[in-house]
């Protein structure tokens, strides 16, 4: 006898149906961006604090960066270039018309893709750490949409860069337990919380000023994809989080009055290299593989050491890690958003490879999100043929 429960349920897997990017307008160079920094936080007196954060620069491996911020902006808001100086009001009040407003951007592509109404969407996913209002990103996004009002909407704040696997986990549950469900997911960052002048007592905080940057990222999820109407990309296999041990330390945020004080401390890349083969094993032992340079990689694009390490740990070949690198390169370290522009590029470089399918002609891979615990997210993906 079929129960309502097997009667509501999805037949199939989470499918990503379509994958939608965006970012702001003003572009940053790297090799540029220390003059400009210094210059626009009335620093550049700091001349050896300047030269540390220019060598930070070089090394981050970053050719260009995104920010929604603008000298203009920062003109009429003074505190915002003054260290720890009370700004929370003036970086909130930009936030929560800008949040929603790029990631309309990138739903809006997602959308297009797919090709299907707004009025299928059933639910509705939105991740930020860059502000908290109430109503939140996700009714103000429904509103700019043009969603339904019944759509089922899920708002995740202060995850950090965890939190695109994270979302997409969670949109993996709901596809496969809601027969026909169609979910939108949007990740949304502008760091103009994290925008911070330099200070020679809390060095740390320019790795965030020398890595971070904004944009925003969707996805469309869905199970038992429309034959003929609908495209699926990668099937979402199996996903897991993990909260590796005593790692509470690596990355931490205080959200007070001068915005959210970021803090990278430099065993991240160590703890996460550390704990990464053992959560690959549990999440891939069922398939039987263990050659990690046999699947595809989608990793978040947290930063070249984090990256190196992994690479140097799981013994991996130069080009499994190319899709990262290459959004890393092109656009920083967007928090949520960077593993979805990841998954976007892997299946853009597969078409332009003509490889038939979404992975490097792979069929498994491995989705990564890394953020504050420390959090590992791990999506074990299929591709499908294109």
């Amino acid at each position: 006898m079929i129960t309502a429960a097997e009667i509501q349920r999805a037949m199939g897997l989470a499918t990503v149906l379509a994958i939608g990017t965006s970012n702001p307008p003003n572009c940053f160079d790297q090799s540029a961006y220390p003059d400009y920094y210094f210059r626009v936080t009335n620093s550049e007196h700091k001349i050896e604090l300047k030269q540390k954060f220019k060598r930070m620069c070089d090394r981050s491996m970053i050719k260009k960066r995104y920010f929604h911020l603008t000298e203009e902006i920062m003109k009429k808001n003074p505190n915002l270039c003054k260290y720890k100086a009370p700004s929370f009001n003036a970086r909130q009040e930009i936030a929560i018309v800008e949040v929603p407003k790029l990631g309309k951007e990138a739903a809006e592509k997602a959308i297009n893709e797919w090709g299907q109404s707004k009025s299928n969407i059933t639910h509705l996913v939105f991740c930020t750490t860059s502000g908290v209002d109430v109503p939140g990103a996700d009714y103000q996004l429904t509103k700019l949409l043009g969603l339904e009002p019944s759509v089922k909407r899920f708002m995740m704040y202060q995850q950090g860069c965890s939190a695109g696997g994270t979302a997409l986990r969670l949109a993996k549950d709901l596809a496969e337990n809601n027969k026909g469900a169609r979910v939108l997911v949007v990740c949304s960052e502008i760091n103009l919380l994290c925008f911070h002048a330099p200070s020679e007592t809390e060095i740390d905080v320019l790795i965030g000023q020398a890595l971070f940057s904004d944009g925003a990222s969707a996805v469309i999820v869905g199970s038992d994809p429309i034959m003929n109407v609908e495209r699926p990309l990668f099937e979402l296999v199996f996903a897991t989080q993990n909260l590796l041990p005593d790692s509470g330390y690596a990355i931490v945020g205080n959200l007070n009055e001068a915005g959210l004080i970021a803090k990278i401390h430099k065993d991240t890349p160590m703890l996460i290299s550390k704990n990464i083969e053992r959560i690959l094993v549990e999440a891939f032992q069922p398939l039987g593989i263990s050659d990690w340079n046999s699947i595809f990689w989608v990793s978040h694009a947290g930063g070249r050491a984090i990256l190196d390490q992994i690479e140097l740990k799981l013994g991996l070949r130069p080009e499994k890690l190319k899709a990262t690198r290459n959004i890393m390169r092109n656009y920083g370290n967007m928090g949520s958003v960077s593993v979805l522009f990841v998954l976007d590029e892997m299946r853009k470089a597969s078409i332009k490879a003509e490889l038939g399918t979404t992975g490097e002609g792979l069929v498994w891979g491995v989705l990564l999100g890394f953020g504050p615990g420390l959090t590992i997210e791990a999506i074990v993906l299929r591709s499908v043929s294109i």
